[in-house]
């Protein structure tokens, strides 16, 4: 227990909870002092020189001295390195196991006595002591692993050994990913932890880890772009060092990138090309990203402490009656009977199935908190079909472990059991007989109230692990992401004809596969408000494309001008949710003033308009895995200046969003990649690459639209047309529609629109040729 550990105990002692807590803490401790090994005496090992190598489909074997590298080369060009007889399964991220092999990918001697594997799309440099290159077909070096160390027990019957992997990348590249990050999205020189965290207070930029950490890191730098994911889920830290370029290519000082992780495999996955084609090799592989239904791309509220049938009625119709467009209104713990997962409190929430269809009549969905944790009391039904059907994550001496949450002392399902995940994916019939139409998890790092150390489970916890068996260290990280599994499968087979909505607040690699996520417990403030941004964009980049912040922070009481900038920021992110704890301030629109309340009024029309490309977004999503917030370096990552740029996004291929991140901010400078560039709210034309001066009036943020852009809106009728900002006389421009866009499994067809201009006039027509079949509305003025 250290000093913040022991303040944090004093503070809770007085309270029931509290000393609860304590005990749970103890236990926690207890438990893992009894059955974790002490770590004896270990002795450090090196791979050694290489001896001899073995083809194999994409590549082969090396073999060391006293280690041996697997790589492998798919058939996309993905590269798969493995050490130590690690294979790419079994694995939690990938969805579909490895993929085939290149067969044209060979093994063959390099120099220096090293090896190499030749493909298509990448070279793979193995030197004779295990350093690991991975080139461009040109010969360019992208990264260069440098030879791992492990740390091996000397006891044959002690643990695991624990390793570290240390790389360089060249002088100017830059760190992005790693999940949900408060600092970023540029990730600079630092270390990160790889430990799924309830922070317990807002978070602000300063604080790490959070909720969602992925050992997914993307590398932008001149000489090409690259992801590399270490399947390993165990606890870890990544050390990050930019590096610093000389006068002469001779005196730079490379990048570093360093991991260390407390067990498990060392093994690795390697994308490279444009960012556009990394994201899709990364979604190959783990999974397309869940496309939502289209209302839950539309505006969401949340609250803990609606507290009644009456008060959530009475928010909707502040709503209706104000002219405010809402998709979605959100219950949390508080609607449950002691806070115990899968009920209703039938006392404040007589005839919930009634106000469900009541608020469906008016275009509003319900969505319901679920969390992971079962109140550990019999006669509790969850807890005795659980325990019946033997669900619950166990100690090393077989007795259910116990932690302290929201309903009290709880239990814990074990999701890496498919058993448990088919029982649990049945419980959500009882969700969809109270109306609800999607689901929200949360706190499933899992959680575990802690008057001192970590707040979760004992790393000594029994898990199935898809039936190898481990315990917590390895199954932490994995279990918002088997929860979410479970989770989407059971709404699937319960309501076959529509695509579950879930999101989930921790997960990892192959999260998207399910659902997305949300920022979780963001700080009521300044800082908070560019973690948020941080945090969305740094999980797209990890393969997570649908999440957003709590608008307003979730902690206290925002501004009226901080609520406003973080309601028009989230109009155009793709979960736009006001969230706020039961003791923080409300976040309806018209709590914070007629000015705020117009202000907002005019960004929820600019998101209702705008849903039919956040529509398309979401299937260019599932199809490419390029997610819909994209940094403005997207298409220019070679630009050095984009890369740097943190205070603006592109959504989409279209559209470049300047949100204020600072107070008493009324003009903002804007980076704009190459190009022409309309202002969508003056119809001002700038012209990157470069800076412009732009106004951002408390009425709306700068929106800039890329020149020939074709946007999908809503006219005014309520049918989708199309918004063209004119090309520039000889270029060429383009959009997506997504036609046919149910709710259901059906696949929408993406219809290509270009826009060009003829002798003076913008002309619009199908890919192909054609007429486009929509209303189309021009803007801005040939150039």
């Amino acid at each position: 227990m250290d000093a913040r550990d022991l303040v944090r105990s004093m503070k809770v002692v007085g309270t029931a909870q509290g000393r609860r807590t304590v005990r749970a803490a103890w236990r926690r401790q207890r438990a893992d002092a009894e059955a974790l090994p002490r770590r004896g005496p270990e002795r450090a090992r090196v791979p050694g020189p290489a001896q001899d190598a073995e083809e194999r489909p994409g590549g082969g074997v090396v073999r060391f001295a006293r280690s041996s590298l697997r790589v492998r080369v798919s058939a996309g060009g993905v590269v798969f390195c493995g050490w130590d007889g690690a294979e790419p399964e079994p694995s939690y991220a990938l969805e579909r196991g490895c993929p085939g092999a290149d067969p044209r990918a060979v093994l063959e001697p390099d120099k220096d006595g090293g090896w190499r594997v030749v493909s298509e799309r990448v070279t793979v440099a193995v030197s004779r002591h295990g350093a690991v290159e991975i080139r461009t077909p040109g010969g360019v070096v992208l990264r260069r692993d440098l030879p791992p160390r492990w740390w091996d027990p000397v006891d044959a019957e002690g643990e695991g050994s624990r390793w570290v992997q240390r790389a360089e990348v060249t002088a100017d590249a830059r760190f992005f990913g790693l999940g949900g990050r408060a600092a970023g999205p540029r990730l600079r020189d630092g270390s990160y932890r790889l430990w799924n965290t309830d922070p317990e207070a807002g978070f602000e930029p300063g604080d790490d880890p959070l909720y969602l950490c992925m050992p997914v890191l993307m590398v932008v730098a001149d000489a090409g772009t690259h992801l590399v994911f270490h399947d390993n889920s165990w606890d870890g830290r990544v050390r990050l060092a930019e590096g610093e370029e000389g006068r002469g290519s001779g005196h730079d000082r490379p990048g570093g990138c360093e991991l260390r992780m407390d067990g498990g495999p060392l093994r690795s996955w390697t994308v490279v090309g444009t960012p556009a084609r990394v994201m899709r090799g990364w979604a190959s592989l783990t999974g397309a990203p869940a496309v939502p239904p289209r209302w839950a791309l539309g505006y969401h509220h949340a609250r803990w402490g609606f507290g009644s049938s009456a008060e959530v009625r009475r928010v909707a119709a502040g709503y209706r009656d104000r002219g405010l467009p809402l998709s979605a209104l959100h219950l949390d713990i508080d609607h449950l009977d002691g806070h115990r997962v899968f009920t209703v409190d039938t006392t404040r929430f007589p005839d919930l199935p009634a106000l469900a269809e009541e608020l469906r009549e008016d275009g509003v969905r319900l969505v319901s908190i679920v969390d992971p944790a079962v109140k550990a009391e019999p006669g509790n039904a969850v807890y005795d079909s659980g325990a019946a059907a033997d669900a619950f994550v166990r100690d090393a001496t077989g007795r259910e472990v116990r932690g302290e949450v929201w309903p009290g002392e709880s239990v814990y399902p074990d999701f890496t059991d498919p058993r448990v995940r088919k029982w649990w994916g049945g419980l959500y019939a009882e969700r969809l007989a109270q109306g609800f139409s999607g689901m929200w998890h949360d706190m499933n790092e899992p959680v575990s109230f802690a008057a001192f150390g970590d707040p979760t489970l004992p790393r000594s916890a029994r898990h199935a692990l898809e039936g190898r068996g481990g315990d917590h260290r390895e199954a932490h990280n994995v279990y918002g992401l088997a929860m979410a599994r479970a989770g989407y499968e059971g709404l699937a087979e319960l309501r076959p004809e529509e695509r579950p909505f879930l999101f989930s607040r921790s997960g990892w690699a192959g999260m998207q596969r399910y659902g997305g996520s949300w920022s979780g417990d963001v700080a009521s403030s300044w800082p908070g408000l560019r973690a948020s941004l941080a945090l969305v964009l740094g999980l797209g980049l990890s393969g997570v494309p649908y999440s957003g912040p709590d608008v307003g922070g979730f902690t206290g009481s925002p501004t009226p001008e901080l609520y406003l900038r973080w309601f028009q920021l989230a109009a155009w992110l793709p979960l736009f949710r006001t969230h706020s704890a039961i003791s923080a301030g409300r976040r309806e629109p018209w709590e914070f003033g007629p000015e705020a309340l117009e202000h907002a009024r005019t960004a929820l029309a600019g998101r209702e308009r705008l849903l039919p490309y956040f529509v398309a977004l979401a299937h260019v999503a599932h199809r490419t895995g390029a997610p819909y917030v994209r940094p403005v370096w997207w298409s220019a990552p070679e630009d050095r200046e984009l890369r740097d740029c943190e205070d603006a996004f592109l959504l989409g291929e279209g559209l470049l969003v300047a949100p204020v991140l600072e107070p008493g901010a009324t003009r903002r400078t804007v980076r704009l990649p190459r190009g022409l560039w309309y202002d969508t709210a003056t119809g001002e034309a700038y012209r990157g690459p470069g800076q412009a001066v732009v106004d951002a009036p408390l009425s709306r943020i700068p929106v800039l639209a890329r020149a020939g852009t074709v946007l999908p809106v809503t006219g005014e009728g309520g049918d989708v047309e199309l918004e063209v900002w004119a090309p520039a006389e000889g270029r060429r421009g383009s959009g997506l529609v997504a036609a046919g866009a149910g709710d259901g499994w059906e696949r929408a067809r993406l219809e290509r629109f270009t826009s060009r201009v003829v002798d003076g006039r913008v002309v619009v027509e199908r890919d192909g040729g054609g007429e486009p079949g929509y209303a189309v509305r021009v803007r801005g003025d040939v150039r």
